[in-house]
């Protein structure tokens, strides 16, 4: 059962909750999203659950998260607190500048230490009563700022509290912001539909419609949910679910998905989908199951805390009390001060919040771009690739064939090789025989072809009829050998030959071709400026494989193979890849569902209503667009830059104030910039991706 627990704004208390949670039955592998502020746990445990997450932090509260209010982030809470808190230190600082005889000054400055420290005060003593937890921030603050008061330091300690509880606003704020750029991709859901019943139409929540249903949906607003037109036109934009930014005419039979807006003309849409099945709730789930997912880096960062800020309390005790024994003239209220300034500096909160945060708009942005990204781990995964391998039939190309040229033998015309062609292929579904039908439309729109008589399909080689008591073969080469048809048909033209005989005599050939998507040949160009090797893998023939790979400089290209093909393929791929590389496959997420699986990043394309897709995928594209997936490629590395940066920038700063506070070359106040400047510092540069541009 999936919880909400309201409240939570601490990274550091998700982490102590995931590890109390863990202790329940059956719960040893529960993981909290931090980003979506939810849990899984068996609904039997709950009342346990919440005993146990009470003792990290009193105000959450642990609700049924199909419960809870969906207005999204709150603001952090505590702002009246937290601003008088500051008034009465700025008034206790500058009192005695005034009146240097008043007590008002100290008094003030105390107040405001107890005002702001009163929550960190509580936590702690919680943490050592419980014995559970007892290293952590809270730890650390108050024993710091105890210490500075023992040593007679009272502005310094009511700043580093104040300061320490400005700095935890702060990222609260930051972090609230974060979840509402991404929430705001997935606000798709409007509270109502308007179903329709008889001649009447009432307002009802989406839930409510079943499939079946009629909907009404009026120009300027939100489809609610999945469904097919029954009568109306108009334009719909997708951009929110596709990143499309051009409008798409739909009409009666087509079908529209929920969370895209109807511009235009009113629609009657049947409901084909229920509402927790529909497009917008399968992304809505996809994006925060995605910040459940963690990166190797993340739970590296993870464990470093955990046994972090122990080894720094050892090390401060020991950086008070050693130097005094044994260092002539050193005193414990020198190295002691030193050792509190020690224990400000040395808050992991900048590496725990800013790594996750990172990550989470790392799959924020690839979202607002049409991609959803299962999780942190495939968007590391991103960033290691140097092969992209695509499908060819509906993914490089649009899947439709087209004649190219229809060649006749001599004694006879284009016109009747096309009419016999057209007519024998009448009763087929495959798509070329789909597409020579299309061409004798177009070329004879006022004229049908004579009607078929006896008609046979051969699997794997083309259709035999007969058409006014002659027979009619029309196929690939193996077709005509077993018909017996005389003469030597001389190579293969670009493309898909499809050869015509007539009672065993060929009379031509149609040349047909699949069209390359428009926008191929600029992704495939977008990869290849980044280094990244591309290769085709399709069952078609080799010189209709070996077309298109030059067409759109594809590097390699493997033709003729069955889907256990493309998967001993990719194996092969692998081995020739250099180590520590990965492989991204890209294909339409319903034949090529093995290989997607096989690969070491899976890509899914235009499979936003494919249910089998979006399970199989790591990546899924909502439209078919390849440029896609080098923007999936440098969102990654982007994310991968901007985590390497934060954990270099909080290590960095927080090693130099460290020496300093050691050697006694800074105070309690650079103490706070290390601690709070750092973090705030680390979770900037985290949004910051949210307003990349990785086109």
């Amino acid at each position: 059962m999936r919880f909400t627990l309201d409240g939570l704004d601490c990274p550091n208390c998700a982490q102590k909750m995931e590890r109390a949670l863990r202790q329940l039955p059956g719960a040893d592998e529960v993981q909290i999203n931090f980003a979506a502020r939810t849990v899984d746990l068996p609904g039997e445990h709950r009342a346990r659950a919440e005993e146990l997450i009470r003792q990290i932090e009193p105000h959450v509260r642990l609700i049924p998260a199909d419960s809870a209010a969906e207005a999204g982030p709150k603001a952090p809470s505590g702002a009246v607190t937290l601003g008088v808190a500051l008034a009465l230190f700025g008034a206790g600082l500058l009192i005695p500048l005034r009146f240097p005889a008043a007590v008002a000054g100290p008094l003030f400055v105390f107040a405001s230490y107890a005002l702001a420290g009163a929550p960190i005060l509580h936590r702690a003593a919680l943490n050592v009563s419980r014995r559970k937890d007892v290293f952590d921030e809270h730890f650390l603050m108050t024993i710091a700022t105890l210490g500075a008061l023992a040593l007679g330091e009272l502005p310094e300690a009511a700043a580093v509290m104040l300061f320490y509880r400005v700095g935890e606003y702060l990222q609260d704020l930051a972090v609230n912001s974060s979840r509402r750029s991404v929430r705001a991709l997935l606000e798709l859901r409007p509270d109502s539909a308007r179903l329709q019943r008889g001649n009447s139409l009432e307002a009802v929540r989406p839930e409510e419609v079943s499939r079946g249903d009629v909907i009404v949906v009026r120009p300027g607003e939100r489809v609610p949910l999945d469904g097919t037109v029954r009568s109306g036109t108009s334009f719909v934009n997708t951009s929110a679910l596709t990143g499309e930014a051009l409008p798409v005419s739909i009409t009666s039979g087509d079908e529209v998905l929920a969370g895209t807006m109807n511009e235009d003309g009113v629609l009657h849409i049947e409901v084909t989908r229920a509402y927790r099945d529909s497009a917008v709730q399968r992304i809505m789930r996809l994006v925060e199951e995605a910040a459940g997912h963690r990166a190797p880096t993340e739970r590296f960062i993870t464990r470093f805390a955990r046994y972090y800020t122990p080894a720094v309390v050892i090390a401060a005790a020991a950086l008070a009390v050693i130097p005094p024994l044994f260092i002539p003239g050193a005193t414990l209220a020198t190295w002691g001060y030193r050792a509190l300034v020690l224990l400000v500096i040395s808050c992991p909160c900048a590496l725990v919040i800013s790594i996750p945060l990172g990550y989470f708009a790392g799959i924020g942005l690839a979202s607002r771009r049409g991609i959803l990204i299962k999780g942190a781990n495939y968007l590391d995964s991103l960033q290691k690739v140097s092969t992209v391998v695509l499908d060819k039939t509906g993914t490089l190309t649009d899947g439709e064939f087209t004649v190219r040229k229809v060649e006749p033998e001599q004694g006879f015309t284009q016109e009747q090789v096309l009419s016999l062609a057209a007519t024998a292929e009448s009763h087929s579904s495959h798509p070329i025989a789909s597409a020579i039908r299309r061409r004798w439309d177009s070329h004879n729109d006022s004229e049908d072809p004579p009607a078929p008589g006896e008609y046979r399909e051969r699997a794997g080689g083309g259709v035999i009829a007969e058409i006014a008591g002659r027979r009619v073969a029309v196929g690939n080469h193996r077709l005509m050998r077993e018909e017996g048809v005389k003469g030597q048909w001389e190579g293969e033209p670009d493309g898909t030959a499809v050869l015509v005989a007539v009672d065993e005599k060929r009379i031509g050939q149609l040349s047909l071709g699949d069209k390359t998507r428009p926008e191929a040949s600029t992704a495939l160009k977008r990869l290849h400026d980044m280094g990244i090797d591309t290769v085709m893998l399709t069952g078609d023939d080799p010189q209709a494989a070996r077309t298109i790979a030059e067409e759109l400089h594809i590097d390699q290209y493997r033709a003729s193979l069955l889907p256990e093909d493309k998967v001993d393929a990719l194996v092969q791929l692998r081995r020739e890849a250099p180590e520590g590389s990965l492989i991204l496959f890209g294909g339409d997420g319903i034949n090529d569902a093995p290989v997607i699986a096989a690969a070491d990043v899976g890509a899914a394309m235009g499979a936003l209503g494919s249910d089998a897709a979006i399970e199989t995928a790591d990546l899924v594209i909502m439209d078919d667009d390849l440029r896609r997936i080098p923007t999936a490629l440098r969102i990654a590395r982007l994310t991968r830059r901007v985590v390497v940066a934060n954990i270099v920038l909080a290590l960095g700063l927080k090693a130099c104030f460290l020496l300093l506070g050691a050697l006694g070359l800074t105070t309690m106040w650079g103490a706070v910039f290390a601690d709070v400047g750092v973090t705030l510092l680390a979770v900037l540069n985290s949004t910051r991706i949210l307003a990349a541009d990785p086109s």
